[in-house]
């Protein structure tokens, strides 16, 4: 590294930190972390403002680490110290507040209102997880589901449970092997016939499904491998062999169903879609065919709708 130019009479200029936006380089680095400092990631992520004003003691309490971990993080994401890290935090806090707290509802009663505050939270979620997508690890999750002899989708719950059936609709439609399961016990049934040429696609807002941690024990001692889309510093993170974070944005309107699912989503969708690009020869043979099939199905007239007809592949 070049050292600063020398001022005039011999002296250095001060030392200067280069400035880097601090969410970024925790969603870039957080999956990476042990999962002491991913707790101390996810901690942070939750409550921004609160994470700078707190001591040391305070986030290693809330995280359920030791102090010595809350440093760890600190410098494992590019800070000097903890001091350093919140002050970065209030930076980013002060900056960008109003990207990073969920938009309160004003007028519960009014469906219009209602609409907008839904569509608010929504787009606040993805924006918010928008950022933790890291593209590498993007890559190692597709290139692991392009070589699985089977592809199986653990979801369990409410959101969780729609994204497994998700995944098998994403993947099927690329021609690759895949089932959905949200039983606990057929899951664990599964995860025992699996092996080393498997893997196991999991999703879980919190990450912490004793069900499902289960399951996926029992698959990874058969050898299969593992792609959680999860909470950083959750158990289901730990297990995973490739981790794909996801934060979830909750309100305090209990009525509203919970956005964490977009966030899931999202990753699946990139997930998905980079799986295709690593073969696009061959996807785009199975998506013509696919066209082509249900075209036929629903009688669509190539006269009547042109060419190239924009109707959904499934609908």
């Amino acid at each position: 590294m070049r050292r600063p130019a020398p001022l005039p009479g011999g002296a250095h200029p001060p030392a200067m930190t280069a400035p880097f936006d601090i969410l970024t380089r925790i969603a870039e680095r957080g999956p990476a972390l042990r999962l002491a400092e991913q707790k101390v990631a996810q901690v942070i992520l939750e409550d921004l403002a609160g994470a700078a004003a707190a001591s040391i003691n305070e986030l290693a309490r809330k995280a359920a680490v030791s102090e010595a971990s809350v440093t760890r993080f600190a410098k494992a994401i590019g800070c000097r110290d903890v001091r350093d890290l919140k002050l970065r935090l209030a930076q980013a806090t002060a900056v960008g507040s109003r990207f990073l707290q969920p938009v309160p509802l004003a007028e519960p009663g009014t469906p219009a209102s209602l609409a907008e505050s839904i569509h608010a939270d929504v787009i606040n979620t993805l924006e918010v997880n928008r950022k933790l997508i890291d593209p590498e690890r993007i890559g190692i999750a597709a290139r692991l589901l392009l070589d699985a002899r089977m592809v199986y989708a653990f979801g369990m719950g409410g959101g969780s449970t729609f994204m497994a059936d998700e995944a098998r609709y994403r993947l099927a439609r690329l021609g690759h092997p895949v089932a959905s399961y949200q039983d606990a016990v057929l899951q664990k049934m599964v995860a025992a016939t699996l092996t080393r040429d498997d893997v196991i696609l999991a999703f879980s807002a919190s990450g912490n499904m004793p069900e499902m941690l289960a399951s996926c024990d029992i698959a990874r001692e058969y050898g299969a491998r593992l792609i959680a889309v999860t909470a950083l510093g959750s158990p289901l993170a730990a297990r995973a062999d490739v981790l794909l974070p996801v934060r979830s944005l909750e309100t305090d309107f209990i009525f509203k169903p919970s956005a964490s699912r977009y966030a899931m989503l999202l990753v699946l969708d990139v997930l998905a879609t980079r799986l295709a690009l690593l073969t696009q020869e061959q996807s785009a043979e199975k998506l013509r065919r696919l066209k082509y099939v249900l075209d036929a199905h629903r009688g669509v007239s190539q006269d009547s709708d042109g060419p190239d007809s924009r109707q959904p592949l499934g609908d």
